[in-house]
């Protein structure tokens, strides 16, 4: 029995011990691609889309501007713009989704959001601010298109 348990002790004590034991290993060409700063960090801007004043009745019309919507940010997260969006649940400040842009300036985003047709049409108003981030989130993009199944 004082053999099982100096065992099983001991190979906690390997896998915690290996656990720990990963060297972090700074990489200057990725974090200069990234525009990460010694932190590993970047400025960001967060965009939040709130209900706007448009009743859009006209359901043709309503979803041709929800395909440019969802077009929009295809072609953000294909030029590197776009690196996170989604909606949120219903909630009682009339939050409806989020984009994170890959800018550093509140004036960068707002040209970035002058292209989406449901923010220019009404539909959407935005919040905006500055966030401080994780510079490696640029590379969220390529991972989610390895594990998306369907586009909306």
């Amino acid at each position: 029995m004082k053999n099982i348990l100096t065992t099983a002790l001991l190979l906690i004590i390997s896998i915690l011990a290996g656990a720990q034991g990963k060297v972090h290993e700074y990489d200057s060409t990725l974090a200069a691609k990234l525009g990460a700063d010694d932190y590993g960090m970047k400025t960001y801007v967060l965009v939040i889309l709130k209900t706007g004043p448009a009743q859009i009745e006209d359901k043709e019309l309503r979803d041709s501007l929800f395909a440019g919507h969802f077009s929009n940010m295809d072609e953000l997260a294909g030029e590197g713009k776009l690196v996170a969006a989604g909606p949120f649940s219903a909630n009682d400040r009339q939050y409806r989704g989020l984009f994170l842009f890959d800018v550093r300036t509140l004036d960068e985003a707002k040209d970035l959001i002058k292209r989406d047709p449901t923010v220019t049409n009404g539909i959407f108003e935005t919040e905006m601010y500055q966030w401080y981030g994780s510079a490696a989130l640029p590379m969220l993009n390529d991972i989610h298109e390895r594990i998306q199944k369907r586009k909306p």
